[in-house]
């Protein structure tokens, strides 16, 4: 377990999941490309639809043996291709959610020939009816005036009412704006808060969380922030330097600082978180 364990390995997904062994990570969470045309230093996001979704299929076969039986799986999408990749992902596990992430975008600018796209699709799929969730690790708490408002005898004691509500299939959450603290350079960033949410609801403490794409290394942080293990892929040598700086800080035992990398290949492709 050693040698992947806590590590970011700059290269091929596809090529270097065979490196972790089957049925060894809790949670798979990924920000697949999109393939809506971004700059990510290769074509990786410009396939054509067929190919876009024959390369999905694939490293989704290569990287679903490596879950645990109870394990679980969340991958951000857009809706141009969700309804394909769901049902691709049905046939090989359950799905327990469709949630919408709305990005909070400004009421202003977008197409003029359809009604603005302000969402980001996210699939929560898992493999067995006893998969690992800890809602309470997740809940949100009552603000004091819904308290005050349920203070009548029939509510006093309610565990929900003292820990909090179960997140909605609803998240909105603001996208990370150029001068936001988080932000770093990659284009499609996703924020802390809902990684974080995602991994200390369907990781186990202690457990690991794998991320074929890495991006910026978001799922990495979220893991070491929240006491959980990681090991993911990057494709984009400037992204994996990013991935260093952000882990560089200490962090909690047992997470390690991420190791060297490898030197990547030209055939990968490289993520959006």
């Amino acid at each position: 377990m050693s040698g992947w364990i806590n590590q970011v390995f700059c290269e091929d997904a596809l090529t270097g999941l065979a490196r972790i062994p089957d049925g060894s990570v809790d949670l798979i969470l990924t920000d697949p490309p999109y393939n809506l045309g971004k700059d990510y230093g290769n074509a990786s996001d410009r396939q054509s639809v067929d190919a876009y979704l024959a390369w999905t299929e694939q490293w989704i076969d290569a990287a679903l043996p490596k879950l645990k039986p109870n394990g679980s799986l969340y991958i951000f999408l857009t809706w141009r291709f969700s309804p394909e990749i769901f049902v691709m992902l049905k046939k090989r596990m359950a799905m327990m959610n469709e949630i919408i992430w709305d990005r909070r975008v400004p009421s202003m600018g977008g197409s003029v020939r359809s009604f603005s796209s302000v969402h980001d699709t996210i699939g929560f799929f898992v493999n067995r009816k006893d998969y690992y969730f800890d809602l309470d690790a997740v809940r949100i708490p009552y603000d004091a005036a819904t308290k005050k408002a349920r203070s009548r005898s029939i509510f006093v004691g309610a565990k929900w009412l003292e820990v909090g509500y179960n997140p909605k299939d609803l998240w909105s959450v603001s996208r990370l704006h150029r001068e936001h603290p988080e932000r770093a350079d990659h284009p499609t960033q996703k924020p802390l808060e809902i990684i974080e949410r995602m991994v200390k609801a369907s990781c186990p403490p202690g457990g690991v969380v794998l991320d074929p794409f890495m991006g910026s290394g978001t799922t990495a942080l979220a893991a070491r922030r929240c006491g959980r293990n990681f090991v993911g892929f990057e494709l984009n040598s400037e992204y994996c330097a990013i991935i260093d700086s952000r882990l560089a800080g200490p962090a909690p035992e047992p997470v390690r600082k991420a190791a060297k990398r490898k030197a990547a290949s030209p055939l990968a492709t490289a993520n959006q978180e």
